[in-house]
């Protein structure tokens, strides 16, 4: 009796003992889950705090791109006559700004504007050029009341003449070759004369170019077609 009692005993207690220690695993390993999730939230948190700085220097650098593409769009647009104001993208070349130049001026011209306008009907006045170089200017005035005029207005005359000279004897060195027949000696020798003389003048002609004022260049002579000219 006494031994069934104490293996009783020693069953119940082992019992508890296996509930107590299934009871601190369950909780441990609940203790483990709620560590595991903080240390993954702490985790993330470090990770949103580390790309946080980068996101926001992003941002500045953005609004200050706007606002400076913004000012230069608001300078351009100043640019603008007042008509083109605020539809900038629509202007697609320079005809359109002398287009409403030409309105303008068509507008004043309605309106008498150009009426009663001081000096009318009187010759102009043609001593001074406004948009010259003031020394450039004084020189031209000086040379032109002595009646001198500058180095490349007289190498303009020389080279006109020169080639009005050398275009006649080219067409009669062309001529006596035609009705020559078939001896071209005469040609051979006259066309060797005239292709030096073309080469002096295309060397005055490259003297000029460096010396005339911007937009009264000339053209050299081509061999060529003088004679494609003289053929005609």
């Amino acid at each position: 009796m006494a031994a069934r009692l104490a293996r009783t005993v020693s069953s119940s207690l082992s019992s508890l003992v296996r509930r107590s220690t299934a009871d601190d695993s369950s909780l441990s390993m609940m203790a483990v889950g709620h560590g595991g999730g903080s240390s993954l939230r702490r985790a993330s948190s470090s990770s949103s705090c580390l790309s946080t700085p980068s996101s926001k220097s992003a941002k500045p650098e953005k609004k200050l791109g706007d606002r400076l593409s913004a000012v230069i769009d608001a300078v351009n647009d100043r640019k603008l006559p007042l008509e083109l104001r605020g539809q900038r993208n629509s202007v697609r070349s320079e005809t359109d700004i002398i287009n409403v130049v030409e309105q303008r001026i068509w507008h004043s011209m309605e309106e008498g504007q150009f009426e009663n306008l001081p000096g009318k009907g009187k010759p102009l006045n043609l001593s001074g050029n406004p948009h010259a170089d003031p020394a450039e200017d004084t020189l031209y005035r000086i040379l032109s009341k002595n009646g001198c005029a500058p180095e490349w207005v007289e190498l303009n005359k020389e080279i006109r003449n020169k080639i009005c000279g050398w275009r006649l004897a080219l067409k009669n060195a062309w001529t006596e070759n035609c009705n020559g027949g078939d001896n071209n000696s005469n040609w051979v020798q006259s066309s060797e004369a005239l292709k030096l003389q073309l080469r002096d003048i295309n060397n005055m002609v490259f003297r000029y170019n460096l010396i005339v004022p911007f937009g009264r260049q000339m053209f050299g002579l081509k061999w060529e077609k003088e004679l494609d000219r003289v053929e005609e």
